[in-house]
Formats: structure tokens, sequence, C-alpha cells
């Protein structure tokens, strides 16, 4: 047997690269910057690589906050109110222009997205006080705003 007896059959696994990460993040679904600073931290060699490496892949237009905040708003705005997508994009580290912007446009359909969801829902007028009360709950769980929440509870039509 020779020098290769020692060595064991199975090459290791060659790390992947933090660029070979990134992409790899990237390519499954939008991610802020925070938020993929986040993921890669552990598997980079310093604070300084990692920010470069963040900065080409903006430079790259790979990475975009404002490209990652339209997308969220757009998906999770189907089925929550403009207060929960705020508290989803700043809990993912969007920077409050961005989270303002998003978030004034849901607020100028959020009546309508409000009346979809509930029809989709429930369909029907609540028949007593506790009815009422948990399609009232349902709505704020997910984020629309209390007024809205009553005219569309509440039955009323006025835009």
């Amino acid at each position: 047997m020779g020098d290769d007896a020692s060595a064991s059959p199975r090459r290791p696994r060659r790390a992947r690269s933090l660029l070979a990460r990134a992409l790899g993040h990237l390519a499954r679904r939008e991610h802020s910057r925070a938020e993929l600073r986040r993921k890669l931290a552990p598997h980079a060699e310093s604070g300084d690589q990692l920010d470069g490496l963040l900065d080409d892949l903006e430079s790259k237009q790979l990475l975009s906050d404002r490209r990652f905040t339209e997308v969220l708003a757009r998906s999770r705005g189907e089925r929550y109110g403009a207060a929960r997508v705020r508290q989803e994009l700043r809990a993912r580290g969007v920077a409050d222009p961005l989270v303002r912007e998003a978030v004034g446009r849901l607020g100028r359909t959020e009546l309508q997205r409000a009346r979809d969801l509930w029809r989709k829902r429930f369909d029907a007028p609540p028949a007593d006080a506790a009815e009422r009360a948990r399609q009232m709950r349902f709505l704020a769980q997910r984020g629309f705003d209390a007024e809205v929440i009553r005219r569309v509870v509440g039955g009323r039509d006025d835009d």
C-alpha cells in the first residue's frame, strides 16, 4: 500500500464561498440587505468582507432593498393589512423611507383588500355581538386599521 492508504476514500466537501451562499439565498427569493447580512455573517471571515460582497451585489442589482420591499408588500398585501406589512418590513431591516412608501401604497387599497378577505372568509354580516367580535378580531390579527375593520364588518359601503 502506498501513501494513498492513509487518505480517506471520500474527498472532504469544499466549503461554499460566501458569494455562492449569497447567490443561493437570492436565487430562492428576494432578501433585504440586513436579512442577507444576518444569514451570511457566520460564514464571513470579517465584517468588511461581508460588506464588500453586499455592496458588490447591490451594484450589480442582484440585491435591492427597494425590490425586496415591493415584492414583500405585494405578496403580503393580499392577505394582510398595512400595519402587519409595516411590522414585517421593519423586522427584516428595511429602511423607514422604503417602509413608509410601501405602506402608503397599501393604505390606498386597504378597505378593498379587507373587504375581499372578509368576503372570502365570512361573506355574511355578523348575527350577534360574539360573531361581530370574531370577525373583527380576524381582520385585526391581519393588521388592518380599526376604522377599516368597522366599515367592513359593519357593512358600511361609504368610501
